[in-house]
């Protein structure tokens, strides 16, 4: 499919004022314009300036540069857009790392896991932390925090501390959705599939038997774009998912369902 046949032709968030971390790249830049293309005010959070300057800017919406593991700059983003827009109405969380020393356990280092726990899994307590105030306020508001397919499945080509806070993202969102449910504010966790991002391909590059291994244990054939985990955000962000919440949003090509895939 075509960008252009990609095109949004509904605008479901008109006024409502989103907040996405690591919108500088991957699935929060394309989350970043998907929201902004459906009518939200989109505040583009990134370590990255340089990204995530240019991603507001693409979306013409304002950029803060975060460090995700800071309490204190986590509570300053979500000040900024409420500040700016009045309303918190979206949270994605999405902001993570997937760095090549955090491998099996057996070689993986302390410093390793600690990192990616701090970047995957601290990183969204935060931002939740920091976001509810506001929707519990307005009385509605609906938190996505990126998860993975591997918080449901085990991989013998393990990121031991990937696939641990993955997890952990899954549980704590599903009890979050659950606590806030009758304050109208709704939580979910997104389980994307392997998605062909630069922080995919970087790993993929390193190693192509390993991304032939994991290719292979797609039923649909092909990693997924981002765009298509875009319109998954785009519509746990909405109205249209108002029953939906504590849920493991799987968006990954029907490998959590498949026993063996096609020839």
């Amino acid at each position: 499919m075509t960008d252009q046949a990609r095109e949004v032709v509904c605008r479901r968030l008109p006024g409502r004022t989103a907040v996405v971390t690591g919108a500088g790249s991957g699935i929060g830049l394309a989350t970043a314009r998907r929201l902004a293309s459906e009518g939200a005010n989109v505040v583009c959070a990134d370590i990255d300036e340089e990204a995530g300057k240019a991603a507001a800017g693409d979306v013409g919406g304002l950029f803060v540069r975060v460090d995700v593991t800071d309490a204190e700059q986590v509570e300053a983003l979500f000040a900024v857009a409420h500040d700016a827009y009045g309303c918190v109405d979206i949270a994605f969380n999405n902001a993570g790392i997937s760095p090549p020393d955090d491998d099996s356990i057996l070689t993986t280092g302390i410093d390793a896991w600690r990192r990616v726990q701090e970047v995957n899994l601290t990183s969204v307590y935060l931002c939740c932390k920091a976001a509810l105030p506001y929707m519990q306020r307005q009385g509605r508001g609906s938190i996505i925090n990126t998860a993975s397919f591997v918080a449901v499945m085990g991989a013998a080509t393990s990121q031991i501390s990937y696939t641990a806070s993955k997890g952990g993202v899954l549980a704590m969102s599903r009890e979050l959705g659950v606590q806030f449910a009758r304050e109208g504010i709704r939580v979910n966790a997104l389980c994307p599939g392997p998605v062909n991002t630069p922080l995919l391909q970087e790993l993929f590059a390193k190693d192509p038997e390993r991304a032939a291994r994991r290719l292979v244990h797609i039923p649909l054939g092909r990693f997924a774009e981002a765009t298509e985990i875009a319109a998954a955000v785009a519509f746990l962000a909405s109205d249209d998912s108002s029953f939906i919440t504590g849920s493991e949003f799987l968006v990954d090509g029907g490998i959590a369902g498949a026993y063996v895939t096609p020839l």
